[in-house]
């Protein structure tokens, strides 16, 4: 379910250009010294835990966008597993790292491009099995995977336009997953299940009255509740956001182009 909460933002003109490397201790832009490119950056200069770890969890994150875009290219089940791990295999030792530039693009267009490049230099399904055997593979969930593209809708996106809409997805999941881990933590997970469908505006001006009964709130307690619910999530949504590109400017465009994808 797409999320829309807010209108698009507006782009905000001016202001220093940040880039992953760039110092900002102590700016108001600062986590962009933890971003998804810093990450990459840092695990491409050193072979820490951390940044190696940092790494991975990234390509958690991105897997199953990228292993739909193989199977929307037409590879089974099986060979887009092999590629999809064979990829993020050769990603973690660096082999797509040494030309990174983050000012060249988004991180996510960064890793399409690099799948690109290593599906059209791929070897055969021997070469695949041998590597599936051999190199040492991160903890995802094959069969729950192809189950999920089995539910995907119909349609006749190019493949591109399919890993789009999936990285929109992933990235609107992943922040409704963070609100709801911090309602759990203070105690409100029945609050945030019953107001979360208020993100959406048909159900924030049709659902009031029964949610606040159900609830035993007052109607303006749960309109202060939704309010802060949606604040919430435009932040997290921003700082999710932040994490895929290189300066602060690019945020807004960001968000656009993801309501874009969606609509």
């Amino acid at each position: 379910m797409a999320l829309c909460v807010f209108a698009q933002p507006r782009l905000k003109k001016g202001g220093r250009r940040l880039t992953p490397s760039s110092n900002t201790a102590g700016s108001p832009d600062g986590y962009f010294a933890t971003t998804h490119w810093s990450m990459v950056l840092a695990a491409w200069r050193s072979d820490t835990p951390r940044a190696q770890a940092a790494l991975a969890g990234l390509c958690q994150t991105y897997w199953y966008p990228l292993y739909a875009y193989v199977r929307r290219r037409g590879y089974n089940s099986a060979d887009a597993e092999d590629l999809t791990q064979g990829f993020f295999a050769q990603f973690l030792e660096k082999k797509y790292l040494k030309d990174v530039d983050p000012a060249k693009g988004k991180f996510r267009a960064f890793l399409l491009m690099s799948l690109k490049h290593f599906l059209a230099n791929e070897w055969d399904r021997q070469h695949a099995k041998k590597r599936r055997a051999e190199m040492p593979l991160l903890a995802f969930d094959a069969t729950s995977a192809e189950k999920r593209y089995h539910c995907e809708p119909a349609d006749h996106t190019t493949p591109e336009q399919f890993f789009e809409r999936k990285w929109a997805l992933t990235v609107l999941a992943r922040v409704l997953a963070r609100v709801e881990d911090e309602f759990s933590a203070e105690g409100k997970r029945e609050l945030f299940d019953k107001i979360k469908n208020c993100l959406s505006a048909n159900e924030a001006i049709h659902g009031y009255d029964r949610i606040a009964q159900e609830l035993g709130m007052t109607k303006a307690a749960l309109k202060m509740a939704v309010h802060r619910l949606r604040r919430r999530y435009r932040k997290l949504l921003k700082d999710e956001i932040a994490q895929t590109v290189s300066s602060p400017e690019e945020v807004e465009d960001e968000i656009r182009c993801l309501f874009a994808v969606l609509s």
